[in-house]
């Protein structure tokens, strides 16, 4: 294993109060590993450079446990929305191996990255689902039922409540990933959130120095039942955000 590596993400996981044993180091290993060599091949991600990687990638994703410290705790249900090249669901995984972990992407191909991953990392209760938030949602055997639903997608606080929000349950949590200040974004997306059922619990503002970034958790528990009508249909959500 690369000592760089090791470094990088042992300074980075400091940041966050992580502690990787070897078992777990080299679970993070090979994924960069599959994930640059993948990325030849297809568009998993802009970012390869093995520092920026694990700043951007890996630590931003476990930066969770900032708002989240019962995480290792049971066996959480966690959703990860339009989870891409896994983030941050697998990390999630790698460093609380307990967590039930669905990974759900529109792209089929991504799908069977993530596939690879999971089988060469050993992950189990790792389930990986191909289609579209709007449509899963409705779906009684997600809708609902998870702990945790994380997204690091771009889409305004409106459109991303009604894509995660159903998947919570009742007392559960949407932890949305932000850049920078999302201040006026918020504000304006109080309304949608509240109508699907939600509260903002906190907004946490923090400077991930490893990455030299600035980063919101924006945190919303969900009070209600989402009401039946929503998700509205594949597209709806992002045209016309509540």
């Amino acid at each position: 294993m690369d000592q760089v590596f090791v470094d990088k993400m042992e300074a980075g996981m400091g940041e966050l109060g992580i502690s990787l044993d070897d078992g777990k180091m080299e679970q993070f290993y090979q994924y960069y590993q599959i994930l640059t060599e993948w990325n030849q091949v297809m568009n998993l991600t802009a970012i390869t450079e093995m520092g920026e990687v694990v700043s951007k990638h890996f630590v931003d994703s476990l930066s969770l446990v900032r708002v989240a410290d019962k995480l290792g705790e049971g066996q959480a249900r966690v959703i990860d929305v339009g989870t891409g090249a896994g983030f941050p669901g697998i990390p999630l995984k790698i460093v609380f191996p307990g967590l039930r972990v669905t990974l759900l992407d529109s792209l089929n191909k991504r799908i069977k990255f993530l596939d690879e991953v999971a089988g060469t990392l050993g992950l189990d209760q790792v389930v990986t689902v191909h289609g579209r938030a709007e449509d899963l949602g409705r779906n009684p055997d997600f809708r609902e039922q998870f702990d945790y639903c994380v997204s690091r997608a771009v889409a305004n606080t409106a459109t991303l409540s009604e894509y995660c929000l159903p998947f919570v349950k009742k007392g559960g949590c949407f932890v949305a990933y932000k850049s920078g200040s999302v201040g006026e974004e918020l504000e304006q997306g109080r309304k949608a959130v509240k109508i699907l059922g939600g509260e903002v619990e906190r907004e946490d503002h923090f400077h991930l120095a490893s990455a030299d970034a600035d980063r919101t958790l924006v945190v919303v528990r969900k009070k209600e039942q989402t009401p039946k009508r929503f998700p509205r249909k594949a597209g709806v959500p992002a045209k016309e955000p509540i």
